[in-house]
């Protein structure tokens, strides 16, 4: 990504949401999820460094039946999401916001810098085949969008663990299975820097949460200039 195309991009992801007094360019993202403390001696004075943990490593098929890795998005931003293909209740919606936000973001010129991931908490049903008529209901020829489907439990605890964002089997929930409506976002070298909880259980759009993440990810780009 060039200079110009990230001063172009700052712009419009933050000249409507953020106040003119704002500099994102003083700004900072925390760093999100677990983490270790390294103690250190150096001339008899002992410092402590916390070292997070970055998203561990996976393998799903995506929709064209093609096994992808964490390796395939290396050195790209992440926006990623936990949802199912026959889910009645949220999913439609968060899909939507997602397609805001890819479109939204590939206007700005970040389409090869920005990849979005839809795991899938119900392999069973959710087949690259499945999944590939489902994408088409949101991006059909989008290339930076990836629908995932694995090991179920697996990726219940990858949601949980390092995404931040809950899902699980529920017997009592529509479509038996009870998930979070939020979006994560994951910075290049792998670690989680926010999570944003754009759909609410009963199916609202938090406004605020989706200008949020728009702020943060022009953050984010500032910060790897």
């Amino acid at each position: 990504m060039n200079r110009l195309t990230i001063c172009l991009a700052l712009l419009l992801i933050t000249g409507c949401d953020t106040a003119p007094e704002k500099d994102i360019s003083t700004k900072k993202l925390p760093y999100v999820g677990h983490y270790d403390l390294d103690y250190s001696q150096n001339n008899g004075v002992q410092t402590v460094d916390t070292v997070y943990q970055p998203i561990r490593p996976f393998s799903y098929l995506n929709q064209d039946s093609i096994e992808v890795s964490n390796k395939s998005f290396a050195n790209k931003i992440w926006i990623a999401e936990f949802f199912f293909a026959t889910c009645p209740t949220i999913c439609p919606i968060m899909n939507s916001e997602m397609r805001h936000l890819q479109r939204e973001f590939d206007a700005m010129g970040l389409s090869n810098d920005i990849q979005f991931l839809s795991f899938s908490i119900d392999p069973k049903k959710d087949t690259p085949s499945a999944l590939k008529e489902y994408k088409k209901n949101y991006c059909d020829s989008c290339d930076n969008w990836d629908f995932l489907t694995g090991n179920e439990n697996f990726t219940h605890r990858l949601g949980i663990e390092s995404f931040k964002i809950f899902s699980g089997r529920e017997d009592e929930a529509e479509g038996g299975y009870a998930h979070s409506g939020a979006f994560s976002m994951v910075d290049p070298n792998g670690y989680l820097r926010g999570v944003y909880n754009i759909t609410g259980f009963d199916g609202s759009v938090n406004k605020k949460e989706y200008r949020r993440l728009k702020e943060e990810l022009g953050i984010l780009i500032e910060s790897l200039k």
